[in-house]
């Protein structure tokens, strides 16, 4: 058997992977490499909590990055919807044109600070996986394929209209499925015998290779990362978000994680896992550093160009909450009337603060674009040089 499992033959004639308990066996080999790039990833997160801690309301910073990892994080399962679209639904459900693939986004938005919350109560387990997974397919696709419920069948992974012959992958059986899973839960109490980091890189690879439900297995491997990191304590703030790096480089994701299945070659997706922990860290500490300089710029620029500021810098607060605003929601944040409300955003448009995005004459929606251009910039800092490898 390898020190990742071992494929066993069905009677129907496919194989099934069962995967071994971890930590893995033999040991981890933490190779010069291995040890560098933990090192970088170790430092590289240490940045960003530390330029995020000087924001004014970092809280304002996590919120947009929660939503666009949602949108990221869905895009990879195929949904088409953009963070503006998730902004412009969070101001008006009706007027979404897209609206059951940003359902999709919010839902995982929702997952997202869901589980948050409940790991302040009691610490990860698979009944709080089971939990996101009935937030993560509440009223969307995959609503009709038991949400919060482990898989009472065999699935497998491959390309569309294959079957259990012709899959790329095939997850354990049912029965293994459940031994497989109390063994992750183990390993995911037992936060002391690795790194933060590589324990981490370890049980997201064994998520995905158990596979336990019929949809969103990608989706709550993902936010798996997350939760990990914050109940550790190496980030004070929910602020890595790996699907991007895991988007942009896909195919190598998808041969790593079948490496570890058909080599044991834990190793090459740690050092895959690290890398893109060092990558995402970076462009997240730029970014977060660019925001506090264009703050900066902009309370000065109202200052000088606005005469009622007070009213000024109020919206700009306002914006970094809500990058995507209508006159009414301005009127209510700002408490004063409708005719102050659209005056004051006339002004932020004519100062190219504010862009009208919609070029209708009612119901219009106005975008705070130099805030989202920075998170949308923040996609090309991860590894620039490839961006048209795969």
């Amino acid at each position: 058997m390898m020190r990742s499992g071992r494929y066993v033959q069905q009677t129907e004639g496919y194989s099934a992977f069962i995967p071994a308990p971890l930590p893995p066996e033999p040991p981890i080999k933490m190779d010069a490499e291995l040890h560098r790039l933990l090192s970088n990833a170790d430092r590289a997160l240490g940045r960003l909590d530390g330029a995020t801690s000087i924001l004014p309301n970092p809280d304002l910073f996590v919120a947009m990055y929660v939503r666009q990892e949602a949108v990221l994080s869905s895009q990879i399962e195929g949904t088409q919807s953009t963070l503006e679209d998730v902004l412009q639904y969070e101001i008006d459900v009706k007027g979404q044109e897209r609206f059951k693939d940003v359902q999709e986004v919010v839902n995982y938005v929702n997952a997202m600070n869901y589980g948050l919350k409940r790991l302040q109560e009691f610490p990860l387990c698979l009944r709080l996986l089971r939990e996101i997974h009935t937030e993560l397919l509440k009223d969307v696709r995959g609503s009709d394929r038991t949400p919060g419920e482990f898989r009472k069948s065999q699935n497998w992974i491959g390309p569309q209209g294959c079957n259990l012959g012709t899959a790329a992958y095939v997850p354990p059986t049912v029965a293994e499925m459940h031994q497989s899973l109390d063994n992750l839960e183990r390993f995911l109490h037992d936060t002391n015998s690795l790194p933060v980091l590589i324990h981490c890189g370890l049980a997201h690879a064994q998520f995905e290779t158990i596979h336990p439900f019929l949809d969103g297995n990608g989706r709550i491997g993902r936010l798996l990362i997350t939760f990990l990191l914050c109940q550790q304590g190496i980030l004070q703030k929910p602020l890595l978000y790996l699907s991007h790096y895991l988007k942009f480089h896909r195919i190598e994701y998808y041969d790593r994680l079948m490496a570890i299945r058909t080599h044991g070659d834990w190793e090459g997706w740690l050092k895959f896992f690290l890398q893109g922990i060092f990558e995402v860290s970076q462009s997240a500490t730029t970014t977060a550093r660019s925001i506090l300089e264009m703050r900066e710029n902009h309370r000065e620029i109202i200052g000088q160009q606005i005469s009622s500021s007070s009213y000024g810098l109020r919206l700009l607060d306002i914006l970094f909450q809500h990058p995507i605003v209508n006159i009414r929601l301005v009127e209510n944040e700002l408490q004063c009337s409708y005719a102050t409300a659209r005056k004051i955003v006339d002004k932020f448009v004519e100062i190219a603060l504010l862009d009208e995005v919609t070029g209708w004459q009612r119901n219009r929606l106005y975008r705070y674009k130099p805030y989202l251009d920075l998170f949308e910039s923040s996609y090309s800092l991860i590894n620039p040089d490839n961006s048209d490898s795969h």
